[in-house]
């Protein structure tokens, strides 16, 4: 075996790893156990999402309760740079926490995970405003959002890792799709929330407490999801590795698969657009930008939650069959030659009906992508590290794009006038992942040869 080859993972030079030799057919009390897990893990990914969502679809409140400045514009932009802010945190999540997980085990890492979310929560819904207590809202505000985007940087990539490793091998994709299917459980849950909050309380009313009432209800939800998760078991494929490496092996052992890591992280761009696009920023997006009302706003994207739910398990699965490449290439090219002309068709003419068509079809395409894309990443990550290589690619593609989706489109929308500019945002995402997948693979290829 040459060096080039010897340096890229398992998955990446044809050999068979770890959890690959394990028996194509696991026992019906494995099988029962597998399926209990997936549910045990997800439920604590479930609340990392439905925060981050409550965030985004309160961000004209927030901004008032807790950035006035005088405009509107610039206060919903505070509001949404604050949203971001939190994804900046996610690399450092990645190599710190990811490094806690690949040495100490997914179970103890992911309750930690949750712990640091749970604190976020609490923070956001319990500070008082601005005009309450100061410039020490916004600050206080600011941090809670750092310390969840902490605890998200290695949370989708723990839950992913740990679904790769309790899966048959023939399964993977139909079991990874459940870390982005909780996710969208917690979309349609957080939008149906925010609807029935909208319609029941009056707009004053919704500006001086009523926007706090979704995120009172994810920590009330907190206790119940730790004595869930404590119910964990720990992976067979952790329990059976010898060595479990150091924070400063873990690091050398990333810089020498950058490349994967990479590759990983320009893949994920697409995924992490296209999601912050069609929920965090459908809200904000349909009501300021296409003037609906804030009731269809959220009713389309609770749709888009279910039909994410419904698609992301079908696309994981159909990528067992025929592959994680074919989705993956199928996928950027619809999201490039279709994301632009359809924000511009629904903008010619916004209605509740544009809305939810072009949502719904942005939505097929990411959950086509995405059921395939989380599985080819844990499989192509070394197993020692895979966490920390995971959640590292995701979070930098996440801080860097996906999370700062609602601010850029805001922006570009501002610097423009083009309401349909978003869609030139999602597109040139598609593009980017595309070549990123083309290109890694062919070096991925002579590498191997």
């Amino acid at each position: 075996m040459n060096q080039a080859t010897a340096s890229l993972p398992a998955a990446a030079t044809g050999q068979p790893t770890a959890t690959d030799m394990m028996p194509p057919v696991p026992s019906s009390e494995r099988r029962s156990s597998a399926f209990k897990s997936i549910f045990i893990v997800a439920s604590g990914n479930f609340l990392e999402m439905f925060d981050f969502m409550v965030f985004g679809y309160y961000a004209t409140y927030i901004s008032k309760a807790f950035f006035p400045t005088g405009s509107e514009f610039a206060s919903l932009m505070l509001t949404l740079m604050t949203f971001g802010a939190g994804f900046l945190m996610r690399p450092v999540g990645a190599l710190v926490l990811g490094a806690y997980i690949d040495r100490h085990g997914r179970r103890q890492g992911l309750l930690l995970t949750l712990g640091l979310m749970a604190l976020g929560t609490l923070a956001i819904a319990v500070t008082p405003t601005y005009a309450q207590i100061g410039l020490a809202a916004p600050i206080i505000i600011l941090i809670g959002r750092l310390v969840q985007g902490l605890s998200a940087g290695v949370e989708v990539g723990g839950v992913s890792v740990y679904l790769n490793e309790i899966a048959p091998p023939h399964r993977r994709g139909f079991f990874c799709s459940w870390q982005s299917a909780s996710q969208q459980a917690a979309v349609v849950f957080a939008a149906l929330i925010g609807l029935l909050v909208s319609t029941s309380l009056d707009p004053v009313t919704m500006q001086d407490w009523g926007w706090r009432i979704p995120f009172i209800i994810g920590c009330v939800m907190i206790p119940f999801l730790f004595i869930i998760r404590r119910h964990m078991e720990e992976t067979e494929a952790f329990l059976k590795r010898k060595e479990h490496p150091p924070l400063s092996q873990i690091i050398r052992t990333i810089g020498g698969n950058w490349g994967i890591v990479l590759q990983g992280a320009l893949m994920a761009v697409m995924t992490t657009v296209f999601f912050y696009m069609i929920t965090a920023y459908t809200p904000t997006f349909g009501n300021k930008v296409l003037s609906l009302t804030p009731g269809a706003a959220l009713f389309v994207t609770a749709c888009v939650g279910v039909t994410n739910f419904v698609l992301l398990p079908v696309m994981g699965a159909l990528s067992d069959r025929i592959g994680r490449k074919p989705l993956l290439i199928a996928a950027t090219l619809c999201g490039l030659v279709l994301a632009y002309p359809l924000m511009s068709w629904l903008v010619a003419a916004p209605s509740f009906g544009r809305l939810l068509a072009v949502e719904l079809l942005l939505a097929a395409i990411y959950a086509t992508y995405n059921g395939a894309f989380i599985v080819y990443l844990t499989e192509v990550i070394p197993a020692h590290v895979r966490t920390v290589g995971f959640s590292l690619a995701y979070s930098l593609a996440t801080a860097i794009f996906g999370g700062f989706t609602p601010a850029i489109s805001t922006a570009l929308i501002g610097a423009t006038g083009d309401k349909a500019i978003p869609g030139a945002w999602c597109a040139a995402a598609a593009l980017l992942s595309l070549l990123a997948l083309v290109i890694g693979s062919r070096v991925t290829r002579r590498a191997a040869h």
